[in-house]
């Protein structure tokens, strides 16, 4: 089972940009799709976006589709998420996960390793 660490959250301004990282140990890196989702307090857990083994094929939630990227770097065991336009409603632990199969899924119960979460927090 791939063991996950995710960092780079923080504050930023509304209108601002982050990148967060996800470094996956443990197991074949690119044997996994991976995803970020995010957990609001008081909210559920929301997905967010998901990458293929392969990279080829990506999933965006309507919310951040245009804002939000998430590539991945086979040669350090990392997966991404660029985070633009960042709005007030952005504001959440990001966590991320992989992926038993190699597709993308928006559905969470198809992940079966998960991260520590990291605080994203943005402000006006």
């Amino acid at each position: 089972q791939v063991q996950l660490v995710e960092s780079g959250g923080g504050r930023v301004q509304t209108g601002g940009s982050l990148r967060l990282s996800c470094a996956a140990s443990g197991s074949t890196f690119s044997n996994y799709a991976m995803g970020w989702f995010r957990q609001a307090p008081g909210k559920e857990r929301e997905f967010v976006a998901s990458i293929s083994w392969s990279g080829g094929d990506t999933l965006y939630a309507d919310s951040v589709k245009g804002r939000f990227t998430i590539p991945r770097d086979y040669a350090k065991n990392t997966a991404y998420l660029q985070m633009n336009s960042l709005q007030n409603e952005d504001t959440a632990v990001y966590l991320c996960a992989a992926n038993v199969s190699p597709y993308i899924s928006a559905r969470a119960s198809r992940y079966n390793s998960w991260g520590q979460g990291t605080q994203v927090t943005v402000s006006s």
